[in-house]
């Protein structure tokens, strides 16, 4: 009987093997967006607004980020009774202003920085239609992360930007982000962990938990209040003050 279990355990092992081989990067991609509402959905969608509530290392603050897609993503954090401001644009330039950093007044983003964070001014970020968006994506196999042995995709932007999404094999939402900055001449590395996924009432699903790994181990808890899709959206609000 011993002999037997052999070639059934050795079957098995292949069978599993073949199966992850058989997931390409389209399947994935297209398995993804599905879960997250659609194509046809997610194309549709103009702009998203986002209030958040967010604890960084007990210090309580609120967030509201307001993204006009192919335009700008305006993100306010109130904290402490201080104000940070960091926008991303696609034509006024990025910017930001962090009292906590010494920036009272708008500073311009390194271009780094602000090119790692463009994806977010599409549709779906950098995965919907990532080839005729000029994006690159490979899949370099699986990683866990936080118990979920989830897909891991490279990807290179239009503008450069490195990123890496972990995606649940099970959901098909994105668990994980990373994304390469260079910041005071440094690389560094960020990333996002990603939880309770919600529909809202446009139909797209989004995650209403995250926790943000920022360079220096400083960890933000997020949680989202209130997700409003195609909400109308001032294109003044991404002009450097």
């Amino acid at each position: 009987m011993k002999v037997l279990q052999v070639p059934v355990v050795v079957l098995a092992t292949l069978t599993m093997s073949i199966a992850v081989k058989a997931q390409t990067v389209d399947e994935i991609v297209n398995k993804h967006i599905a879960a997250i509402g659609g194509k046809e959905k997610i194309s549709a969608m103009k702009s998203i607004y986002i209030e958040a509530d967010l604890d960084i290392q007990g210090n309580q603050g609120t967030s509201i980020n307001s993204i006009l897609y192919g335009k700008g993503s305006l993100t306010e954090i109130e904290l402490a009774g201080q104000k940070i401001v960091n926008c991303i644009s696609v034509d006024k330039g990025s910017w930001s202003i962090n009292p906590f950093a010494g920036q009272t007044t708008a500073t311009d983003m390194p271009e780094s920085q602000a090119n790692a964070a463009k994806s977010q001014l599409q549709p779906g970020g950098a995965l919907l239609d990532y080839a005729a968006k000029g994006n690159k994506v490979e899949l370099a196999g699986q990683e866990d992360v936080n118990g979920v042995k989830a897909y891991k995709l490279k990807v290179v932007t239009k503008d450069g930007g490195n990123l890496t999404y972990y995606i649940d094999p099970a959901t098909f939402y994105i668990v994980k982000t990373s994304t390469k900055l260079n910041a005071n001449g440094q690389d560094v590395e960020q990333s996002v962990s990603y939880s309770d996924y919600k529909k809202t009432d446009y139909g797209f699903v989004g995650a209403y938990s995250s926790s943000i790994e920022v360079p220096g181990g400083m960890v933000i808890a997020v949680t989202v209040r209130k997700i409003e899709v195609n909400k109308e959206i001032d294109p003044k609000i991404f002009t450097k003050p």
